[in-house]
C-alpha cells in the first residue's frame, strides 16, 4: 500500500512539473497582442461632440459598469457582481467631483441581435436600479452638440409665480377700509 501512495505522490508531481513547463514556455515566448483603437469612428465622433457640449463635466469612454456600479451590503457581491461583468458603458459623464449623472450609449444594427438584447436588458436594469440615467442614441440619428447639451440639461420649466398684493396701508390711503 505504501509503494501505492509513493506512486500516487510521484504521478501527482510529474503533473505539477508539466504543467509548470508548460506554462513557463507560454510566458516566454512572444505574446499575441497588439494595439488597436479603443472607440470606433461613430464612437469617436459623438466623444468630441460630447467634450465640446459638455465643457462642465468629464467624458469616460468605454467604462466596465463594475467601476462606478457598487453592490449593496446585504446581498451576494459576487453573484450580482457577475450580472454586470463584462458590461461597459460606452460614455459616462461625470460632474468635476466624480459622481456620475449619466451614462450614454450608441446603439447600432448589433444591438437587435438576441444576445445584444439580453446584455442591453441587463445593463438597463443595472443602471435603473443604481439611478443612474441611460440615455440611448442610434448610430443613424446621431446628435449634434446642442442635443446633448439639451439631454443633459434639461430646462426646467419656469414654476408659476404667485403675487400677493398687500393690501394698501391705511396711511397712504385714507379712503382704503378693511
Amino acid at each position: 500500500m505504501t509503494i501505492g501512495w509513493i506512486g500516487f505522490i510521484c504521478f501527482l508531481l510529474l503533473i505539477v512539473v508539466l504543467a509548470r513547463l508548460g506554462t513557463s514556455r507560454a510566458f516566454s515566448g512572444p505574446w499575441p497582442f497588439y494595439s488597436k483603437k479603443l472607440l470606433t469612428p461613430p464612437e469617436q465622433t459623438l466623444y468630441w461632440r460630447l467634450v465640446k457640449a459638455l465643457p462642465a463635466e468629464v467624458v469616460f469612454a468605454q467604462v466596465q459598469l463594475s467601476r462606478f456600479l457598487g453592490v449593496r451590503k446585504g446581498f451576494r457581491f459576487h453573484e450580482w457582481n457577475n450580472r454586470i461583468n463584462r458590461l461597459s458603458a460606452d460614455f459616462v459623464i461625470c460632474g468635476m467631483d466624480g459622481k456620475v449623472l449619466a451614462a450614454i450609449e450608441l446603439d447600432d444594427a448589433t444591438h437587435l441581435k438576441p444576445e445584444r438584447r439580453a446584455a442591453d436588458e441587463r445593463k438597463n436594469k443595472a443602471l435603473a436600479a443604481a439611478g443612474v440615467r441611460l440615455i440611448r442614441w442610434q448610430v443613424s440619428a446621431m446628435p449634434d452638440e446642442q442635443a446633448i447639451h439639451a439631454a443633459l440639461h434639461p430646462v426646467e420649466p419656469a414654476q408659476p409665480t404667485t403675487s400677493i398684493t398687500p393690501a394698501p396701508s391705511p396711511a397712504l390711503n385714507r379712503h382704503w377700509r378693511p
